[in-house]
């Protein structure tokens, strides 16, 4: 008898501290630290990847959307060229609109306004939490929708994503609407399930995998959606327009690994290139002229000549 208690007071203590750790979990991911927005202007002048002169003096328009998830969500237009033909730039986790800002002047080389926003819960839009592309992704459906009103039918639109804003775009356009004419995905994780369990695989005590479960069982109960529809590797199998896969081979956070995997699942047009230097994020700061020579020969081979012409 004393036995079948020590066994089940060690089965409760147990189930107990997984509970607790499920729920420090899910405080974590909703509600993860954003970086100091003067700290990403200041990192990002002094890498020389943000220009004041030119941000001040480029045309721009600040927009501010509506949110399906009843929320705002705030942006800017950046238009340094004549044309319709637009990007959208989606941030990665606890990063803002101020970092999208060196992915626009590579498209203005390249031919193409841009439009930056923050994410809900970043910078200055609303939302009260984060969910890693599940609430962003329909976020992002209304952000397509207002700037095609603006630019027309008959324009380019890509959306170019980094880490979360490339997993978002993913889900995005494969459970959403496939409906630009080309995605760049820098560094986006292909399961957000097996993203945690790295995550937390030296960090906690007990069975991670049951850790896991339970932190998705009380997200479901306190944000509304399950890991498990957190997935871009099953929204790229649904995508049809061309996808440019962009990792870097040094990135410990997420694993190249990843993006190789939804390449692989991905039908029709589609690049892949595996960066040698480059920890998470990093690509294109470690690699910014083969970064944009890679996007440049992406835009050749899969946007029409017509549209080439369109951009010059």
């Amino acid at each position: 008898m004393k036995r079948k208690i020590m066994v089940f007071s060690s089965l409760a203590t147990t189930l107990l501290a997984t509970a607790v750790y499920g729920i420090v979990m899910t405080n974590k991911l909703m509600y993860i630290k954003q970086k100091d927005p003067k700290f990403i202007v200041e990192r990002e002048t002094k890498a020389q990847r943000f220009n004041l002169e030119w941000y001040t003096s480029c045309a721009k328009e600040e927009l501010i959307i509506d949110s399906p998830n009843g929320y705002t969500l705030k942006g800017i237009f950046l238009k340094p060229l004549e044309t319709n033909n637009t990007i959208i730039i989606c941030h990665g986790v606890t990063e803002n609109k101020m970092n999208s800002i060196k992915y626009a002047r590579m498209f203005e080389r390249l031919g193409y306004n841009t439009f930056v926003f923050d994410h809900r819960r970043h910078g200055d839009s609303g939302g009260k939490t984060t969910s890693y592309g599940y609430y962003e992704k329909f976020d992002l459906a209304a952000i397509v929708e207002t700037v095609r009103g603006i630019v027309g039918e008959a324009a380019i639109i890509g959306i170019h994503g980094e880490s979360m804003g490339a997993a978002t775009t993913l889900l995005y356009a494969g459970s959403i609407r496939d409906d630009a004419d080309f995605y760049i995905a820098d560094c986006a994780f292909s399961d957000f399930r097996e993203l945690l369990y790295r995550i937390v695989k030296h960090s906690i005590p007990i069975d991670l995998r049951i850790t896991v479960h339970i932190a998705d069982i009380i997200m479901r109960m306190r944000d509304g959606y399950s890991f498990r529809s957190v997935m871009p590797i099953e929204a790229v199998t649904n995508i049809q327009k061309p996808v440019l896969f962009i990792h870097s081979l040094e990135d410990k956070f997420i694993l190249p690994s990843m993006t190789v995997e939804m390449y692989a699942a991905k039908k029709g047009p589609k690049m892949l290139k595996l960066f040698e230097t480059g920890e998470h994020s990093q690509s294109f700061n470690e690699n910014e002229a083969e970064y944009e020579q890679l996007v440049a020969s992406f835009l050749n081979r899969f946007i029409s000549t017509i549209h080439l012409s369109e951009m010059k």
